[in-house]
């Protein structure tokens, strides 16, 4: 666990790098392990690589997409609904990652 300072998540890539890698990356094995792996890995690479995470304050994040996420998918086809719901499934499974790695889930 990574001592959290909501200040030094402003500069977030150069703070606390390795615990986002280590967020997303947990957040991806258990969405790959209980979703489809082919659309897992789509929104992976195709959404989730351009997406941001913001601290909101009182131990919760949020992820920010990339304007059309779903034009970003290739390689795997989808209805928009099961899209939505697996995108929705995994942003808060990310979210829950980043609370873990931080410390926050007490808050």
């Amino acid at each position: 666990m990574t001592d959290f300072d909501p200040d030094k998540f402003e500069d977030k890539y150069a703070n606390y790098f390795a615990e986002l890698q280590r967020a997303y990356k947990q957040a991806f094995e258990t969405m790959n392990d209980a979703y489809d792996s082919e659309l897992i890995h789509a929104i992976d690479q195709g959404i989730l690589s351009e997406s941001e995470p913001f601290y909101e304050g009182d131990g919760e994040f949020r992820i920010e997409l990339p304007d059309e996420p779903e034009s970003r998918l290739q390689g795997v086809v989808v209805d928009d609904k099961k899209l939505e719901a697996t995108l929705d499934r995994y942003l808060d499974e990310i979210e829950a990652e980043l609370q873990q790695v931080f410390g926050l889930t007490g808050e």
